[in-house]
């Protein structure tokens, strides 16, 4: 008897242990999947570019039903597997996956979750020249259904630049002492004088310390959008603080870039608050947390400032970066 004739003996059955009856304690469980699950999938970027990209996925549903084993995860994998990979991510997909999630588990779950993480990678124009350079924003979307709730959520880094209001005022006032110590103020100043000492290390004794920081901004999806709005979410950001960090900078680049630092001198609150106010023109989003950190060159510490919507029964006013509720 050949081997393939001998398995068609239903001696020949593999075990299904996840349908065996369970022994030991009881309980429902909140969330059972995977997660690290690579995934290469596409994005359409600012440019009407699709991008390649790798994610990396979660995915869970719940057990309600506390006398079963388990769930059936290579259901969820291959649903990531034959939907999620090499597709465009869009919250309509997304949805899909997670209600195949619910409806390839019947009678043992009722809730769904999908979690990808990736870098968002898009060519940002410089300030001043016409060059572009590659950007990455590191990104993770989230759609979920939660008792018969499906929701869509985009969590989103975006570095900055911020320069202290305080250490700019305490370095003027030092240039101030210096031209005083150069110049008689109460008599002519020779202008020719000044604009060349200026120029000098003396002219310029004190500069204001700056830092590289991020916004971390968590936005929840109004329903009726069609595609992950990622790239003017960053040109929101961008626009509110004004001191994008650059990939390609030309020398002309470099010296707006400490224009726009000067003109747009920010503590943390600051920073909050111009996101807020970004955020909140904005109907395609129903809610939104943004937590703002300075990392401090002053300091060996971050200043930090957190800000929500502030809509009731939105996100919790949690100091944690990305909280989940």
């Amino acid at each position: 008897m050949s081997l393939s004739e001998d398995c068609k003996d239903t001696s020949c059955t593999m075990p299904d242990i996840a349908n065996e009856p369970h022994q030991g304690p009881n309980a429902k469980l909140n969330w059972v999947g995977m997660s690290g699950i690579e995934v290469p999938v596409f994005m359409i970027n600012g440019a009407n570019e699709k991008i390649q990209m790798v994610s990396k996925v979660q995915a869970y549903v719940n057990l309600i039903d506390p006398k079963s084993k388990g769930i059936h995860m290579s259901r969820l994998y291959l649903t990531v597997d034959q939907k999620l990979g090499m597709g465009v991510l869009s919250p309509r997909l997304l949805s899909e996956i997670v209600t195949d999630f619910t409806e390839s588990h019947k009678d043992l779950s009722t809730n769904a979750y999908l979690e990808c993480r990736l870098e968002f990678f898009e060519r940002r124009h410089s300030l001043i020249s016409e060059n572009t350079g590659w950007k990455s924003y590191p990104f993770r979307v989230i759609t979920a259904i939660r008792d018969g709730d499906l929701s869509t959520e985009i969590s989103l880094q975006i570095p900055y630049s911020s320069t202290c209001p305080c250490s700019a005022a305490l370095a003027r006032q030092l240039i101030q002492k210096g031209f005083s110590k150069q110049f008689s103020i109460d008599g002519d100043v020779d202008g020719k004088a000044v604009h060349d000492w200026l120029g000098t290390v003396e002219g310029i004794s004190a500069t204001p310390h700056s830092q590289r920081s991020v916004a971390q901004v968590r936005v929840k999806l109004d329903s009726s959008l069609n595609e992950l709005p990622i790239s003017r979410l960053i040109d929101e950001i961008e626009d509110a603080l004004q001191t994008p960090v650059q990939a390609a900078v030309k020398r002309e680049d470099e010296q707006e870039f400490a224009r726009l630092n000067a003109a747009n001198l920010m503590f943390c609150e600051d920073a909050a608050r111009r996101i807020h106010a970004k955020l909140d023109k904005d109907n395609t989003l129903n809610d939104f947390w943004v937590r703002i950190n300075h990392m401090e060159s002053l300091h060996p510490h971050d200043a930090v400032a957190i800000v929500t919507k502030g809509i009731k029964n939105g996100y919790r006013d949690d100091p944690r970066e990305f909280p989940t509720h």
